[in-house]
Formats: C-alpha cells, structure tokens, sequence
C-alpha cells in the first residue's frame, strides 16, 4: 500500500482538497501554523515535477464571526454574507502560504452550473490550465455568495471530483478528520474496521458511510464516497487521509494510514471514451486529405484544414471531423461556434485574430479533445 499511496501522490496532476474543520478552528480562527506546513508540502509536490489545485473550504467558517453572528449561519442568505466576508481572509490566507514557498495562488470562484454548461466548464478548465502552465498553484472555492441552494454543490468534497475529472487530474487527495474508510464510524464503534483499499464502491461500501461529526465543515464520509465514485470513474485515484496532522501530505509518503480508491482506467482514456460514446455530434467539419493525416499523426485541427461546415454548434459541442469523401475520421469537442468557425476556413493561425477581430485558440479542435473513429 505505502507504494500505492508513493505512486499517487507523484502524479503528473493532482487535487488536495482541504475541508473547513482542517483550516479554522470552532472559534472562526485560521490554524495558520497547519497551513504553513501544507503549504510546505504542496512546495515539495511541485519541487518533484507536480501540479498541484487545491479545492479549499472555509469562507463561511472564517467570515461569520467577523459579521457579529451568534452561531454558525444556517440561512443560505447569511451563510453567503458569511462567506463574502470569509473569502477575502482566505484567499489572503493561502496568497500568504503559498507565498512563503516562493508559490503563486490563483483564486478561482466556480459553481455547480460552471461545471454543467459547457462553455463555461471549457472557460474554467482553460484558465485552469493556464494557470498550472504557468506555475501558479490554483485555490478554489464553491462561489457561495452567488449559488443558490437549487444550483450549490453543498459541500466542496464534490466540487474536489469536479475538478479532478475537469483538469484530467491522476489523483485526488482528500484531506478528512479521519485516516480513511471504515466498516463503521470508529468514534462510535470500537470495532471499526480500517479499510486501506477500496477497488470498487458497491451498496456494501456506500452503507458504511457515516455523516459529518465536525463543529465546522459540512461533509460527511458519505459526501467523500460519491466524490471518491465520481473522480474513480473518470480514472482518477483518490486517497482519503487525516488531514489534521501537520504536514499531513508528508505523512502519507511516510506511510500514514489512509484508504487509498482505485481507478479502472486513465483521466486521458475516460475522457476519450466519454467523447466517443457519450457525446451526440451537433455538426461536421469536412477536412483536406492534409488535416486527415495529421490527425492520424496525433496533430490538432488547425482551420487552415477545414473546408466546408455543417449544422449549428456551440463552443464546446461535439462534432464529427470528416475525410474528403464524407468519411468519419474522429469526433472531438470545438473551440469555437458555428458562426466563428465558418469564418476561419481555411485560415492560416496567424490570421484567426483578423478573421474574428479578438484573438481565439489556435485549434478549432485540440487533439486532447478529440477521438479517432
């Protein structure tokens, strides 16, 4: 398992999330010296070769008391004031730890519709994306001042999964009050049983989930199985760990306990798979004989390639890529809608901004998302 668990926490890309019991104590007060050490850890990830995101709780916990409310807020429109108010200390919070490691933050404020609508899931992945190209270490958080009790996620262990499988991240750590998975809620039942290893999440699995004992955060161990469902089916690995030592990510290589979930596949193959079956095509773009064989090769699709458009699409449709003689080659996720990318046929790159009058990507499909059929 300690190899397991090595192996995970070296991936190419991966999402800590971090729960609000673990950053703020039942006062409101921010556990700064714990943050400091997971920010040293989150140094040390990247200092291997890592991307690191973190999906971080919070806002509400720290904000309530800075408005002079009795209790912790239960009415969604004072848990929003909570967490206009909270959000500003923590992302100065991170901004600061992060900071001593030489690490740029980058908030990143999204909901469950962000997640949903596809333009906006391809905007929040794309900025996401840039964000880790260019070493900064993403810091995000449900947007509670803005989602509605029909639209938010509830709790951020959910978000977590959302983001992993957005970011086509290999592991997701989640960073709990306890070290992983039992038969029964240890801290009820003595004979609890500690599941290190979890290859499939059946019913039996799912009834030993207990709800959330903390003062502070909002999840439970049942919360922490549909993510740990949601992230392993998109070929995420997910380890449940105690987050409330220090260094808690350090702990983990040192062989601290935790319940590690596997994932059948890769993000990379899920994704492909996804595209190729799961996804109706709203439109065809014809290509030269040129474009069909650089797809074959592994190559985006640039416009220069493209020669006829059909159907009405939007930015983050499905469409079918066609050979010469109306063959299908692939199916892949476009760049732009319908409109913009008549307008780029056969454009060199160089040539897109003047074509649209802004500057778009230089893909009309990416090759990560596309499928050859």
């Amino acid at each position: 398992m300690r190899g397991e668990v090595a192996s995970a926490l070296n991936a190419r890309r991966l999402v800590l999330k971090v729960g609000s019991a673990l950053l703020v104590d039942a006062e409101g007060t921010l556990r700064a010296a714990w943050l400091a050490g997971l920010a040293r850890d989150i140094a040390e990830l990247k200092a291997r070769g890592g991307e690191v995101v973190v999906v971080t709780s919070g806002a509400v916990a720290l904000g309530w008391r800075v408005l002079g409310l009795p209790r912790r807020p239960v009415r969604l429109e004072e848990k929003q004031a909570a967490a206009a108010a909270g959000q500003i200390r923590l992302a100065r919070a991170w901004e600061e730890a992060l900071g001593r490691e030489g690490l740029a933050a980058a908030q990143v404020l999204i909901t469950l519709d962000d997640t949903e609508n596809r333009r906006r899931y391809l905007n929040a992945r794309a900025t996401m994306g840039t964000l880790l190209r260019l070493g900064a270490v993403p810091v995000v958080n449900e947007n509670d001042t803005v989602a509605t009790s029909e639209i938010r996620f509830g709790d951020n262990d959910r978000l977590s999964a959302r983001v992993a499988v957005m970011l086509e991240a290999e592991t997701l750590v989640l960073l709990s009050d306890v070290d992983g998975l039992y038969s029964a809620d240890p801290r009820r039942d003595p004979d609890a049983r500690h599941l290190p290893l979890v290859d499939e999440i059946t019913p039996e699995i799912r009834a030993m989930a207990g709800g959330s004992l903390s003062a502070v955060g909002t999840g439970g161990m049942a919360s922490k199985l549909v993510a740990a469902e949601i992230a392993t089916g998109a070929g995420c690995t997910v380890v449940l760990a105690l987050g409330t030592v220090d260094r808690p990510v350090r702990a983990l290589r040192d062989g601290a306990r935790c319940t590690l979930f596997t994932a059948a596949t890769t993000p990379r193959r899920a994704r492909k798979d996804w595209i190729a079956g799961a996804l109706a095509p709203s439109g065809s773009l014809w290509l030269d004989a040129g474009a069909v064989a650089a797809l074959r090769r592994g190559s985006s699709l640039l416009p220069a390639g493209v020669t006829r458009i059909e159907g009405r699409f939007e930015k983050g449709d499905a469409v079918l890529l066609l050979a010469p003689d109306g063959r299908p080659v692939a199916k892949g996720l476009v760049a732009y809608d319908a409109a913009d990318a008549e307008r780029l046929l056969g454009a060199k790159t160089s040539e897109i901004e003047a074509r649209l009058g802004w500057r778009g990507r230089d893909e009309l499909v990416h090759r990560d998302d596309l499928v050859l059929l």
